[in-house]
């Protein structure tokens, strides 16, 4: 059978999906696919898998995808992040036959897809994005497609999606920020560049960025005339999203840890999904939001999701009639319902665009509140301190400037010493390298070795023979 491409491939392959699940890392397992799919999503991605780990490691492909299969989990998109077309092609040969469709990560804009070369980082090199999706296209049997974020200026998001739809991309997904608008810095999606994006493409279009409720996406496909919308936020606080509904927080929770038992996943995914739908309750049970954290075992996570229920069931009875939500919330905590990322603090306007996030907290923070990391780590070591001014000082490196070892006969860092010591042919105790004692231990056991004779002395029987030394060396 011939491959399907474009919309032929949206309409019979993925069946005209217009709710679709993003790929979320840790988020998106069969679980979460499962029970978004019994409210309302049509389509759903798997989390992002790396491509290299994907090609060489067997249990990596297993415990992602191989163990996953599931007839009601289709259609499906296994997502991976490359950059490199022949072991993207690798991955997505090894994975081909378990999904409908294989999508290339150029939308994700974490320090992690920096530091690996991947995601929305690859969005400058063209010639290798276009490498990348021509050859996955003449190889795979099902079709490719891709995720990006936009760029500042609509015109150049426009011929970027074309060059990917001329590449060989079937469908594109646009999410409607740009790189750099992330965490407290993430604002609005511009539904703009979405729209510019439909109208130059022949191929489908997902939309992907301000979805909070099913008017939402109504509103995207009638403003954009794209063919479906993604939600990754949005459903992880309220999977009956694509629904309409925002039933009670325990109903869903409950339903969920349900098929957890039948298709187990990572502890660290469960408790995830937990702290989101359980999100503006927790602010008002802090307690449990430590239990919640602490736990170890399903039914441990399962034992304070009920815990919640009753406290929330407790809240209820002893609401007043005519009570309101509290702050700003549309509904009351025990309700799914939207979680609204809070954005930098008004201010200084005209500077908030090139602040770094990192300064954002700095500016946000007082001397009580850590981050989420620290407080973990604080929680783990109640003696743990981030005060700088308590932090001990290291002596630098002579060289490079980072600490130095304590006992280095050099005064430098363990690099600098190695580098050191291999070319002089030296010892540092101090960082354990011993070049030195082991070349003199080499050498001395070589010259306890017997003398290996000439090939033409051989079976000659002259004195020295291989035969003779070695008999010699025995006696």
């Amino acid at each position: 059978m011939p491959k399907l491409q474009g919309f032929e491939f949206w309409s019979r392959t993925l069946r005209g999906a217009r709710h679709v699940v993003a790929p979320m890392v840790d988020q998106s397992e069969l679980a979460w696919r499962l029970l978004s799919r019994r409210h309302g999503a049509q389509l759903c991605y798997t989390p992002m898998l790396h491509a290299q780990v994907f090609v060489r490691d067997a249990n990596y492909r297993k415990e992602n995808l191989y163990c996953d299969v599931c007839p009601e989990d289709r259609p499906l998109i296994v997502q991976f992040c490359a950059n490199d077309p022949d072991v993207f092609v690798q991955a997505a040969l090894l994975a081909q036959d378990y999904c409908d469709a294989i999508d290339l990560n150029l939308g994700c804009p974490q320090m992690i897809a920096k530091r690996g070369h991947y995601g929305a980082f690859l969005q400058e090199e063209w010639d290798l994005l276009q490498r990348m999706i021509q050859l996955a296209h003449e190889k795979l049997s099902v079709p490719v497609t891709c995720k990006i974020r936009v760029f500042p200026e609509i015109d150049k998001t426009v011929r970027y999606a074309q060059m990917l739809e001329k590449a060989g991309c079937q469908l594109l997904t646009v999410h409607g920020r740009t790189k750099e608008q992330k965490g407290p810095l993430s604002g609005a999606a511009s539904w703009e560049h979405i729209k510019a994006v439909r109208k130059a493409v022949a191929i489908p279009v997902f939309a992907n960025g301000n979805i909070r409720s099913l008017q939402d996406v109504e509103r995207c496909i009638q403003d954009t005339g794209v063919q479906g919308v993604m939600s990754a936020e949005g459903n992880l606080h309220n999977p009956a999203l694509f629904e309409g509904r925002s039933p009670a927080v325990w109903e869903l929770a409950e339903e969920y840890l349900d098929i957890v038992q039948l298709h187990p996943c990572p502890l660290s995914c469960v408790r995830a999904h937990l702290f989101k739908l359980w999100h503006h309750t927790l602010q008002v049970h802090q307690q449990l939001r430590d239990e919640l954290a602490k736990v170890k075992t399903l039914e441990a996570i399962a034992a304070v999701s009920h815990a919640l229920k009753l406290r929330c069931q407790e809240d209820m009875s002893r609401q007043e009639e005519g009570a309101q939500p509290a702050g700003d919330l549309p509904f009351f905590h025990w309700i799914c319902q939207p979680y609204v990322r809070p954005g930098p603090r008004e201010g200084s306007k005209e500077n908030s665009g090139s602040r770094s996030k990192r300064a954002l907290e700095e500016e946000e923070g007082n001397t009580d509140g850590l981050s989420k990391n620290k407080q973990k780590k604080q929680l783990r070591n109640p003696h743990k301190t981030f005060d700088p001014s308590l932090k001990p000082k290291y002596a630098k490196c002579d060289q490079c400037g980072n600490p130095k070892g304590n006992r280095c006969v050099f005064n430098l860092c363990r690099g600098c010493c190695k580098k050191r010591a291999f070319k002089e042919t030296a010892d540092c105790p101090g960082h354990g390298l011993l070049f030195k004692t082991k070349l003199e231990k080499s050498l001395a056991w070589k010259g306890t070795q017997p003398v290996r004779p000439e090939p033409s002395q051989v079976g000659s029987g002259a004195p020295g023979t291989l035969s003779e030394v070695i008999g010699s060396a025995l006696t």
